[in-house]
């Protein structure tokens, strides 16, 4: 059985990837895992662009919200763990992005963009 902070980090995520739905964006996997680290949603925009996506969630702000859990140590994680992506799928893209979603009390803000691969061969 799941705990409850798992369940509410489950119903952000099917949040933030209706939302995705919403804009266009086709999901292309969730919850991907390797031994490099973990990226909650997959995506692929309507321009070919590959968007990994993080997404937290918070009940409050305090203490920088969700944008503020996705220090450099989280976001090399998840670059490593795209790269392991694109090189098991060999998916083809024009650009890849990585963005951030946050829900704090119910409300999603999308960050696109949010972070920089940091000069990685991806």
């Amino acid at each position: 059985m799941f705990s409850f902070l798992r369940r509410q980090g489950n119903k952000a995520e099917d949040q933030a990837a209706n939302y995705l739905k919403e804009k266009g964006y086709k999901i292309l996997a969730r919850n991907f895992s390797c031994k490099m680290g973990e990226i909650d949603i997959i995506a692929q925009d309507k321009q070919n662009t590959i968007v990994f996506v993080e997404v937290k969630q918070r009940k409050t702000n305090l203490f920088g919200g969700g944008i503020a859990a996705v220090n450099k140590a989280k976001q090399r994680r998840i670059t490593l763990a795209a790269a392991a992506y694109i090189k098991k799928t060999k998916i083809n893209y024009t650009a890849l992005r990585f963005d951030i979603i946050t829900v704090t009390a119910g409300v999603l803000t999308h960050y696109e963009n949010a972070f920089s691969t940091h000069n990685l061969t991806l």
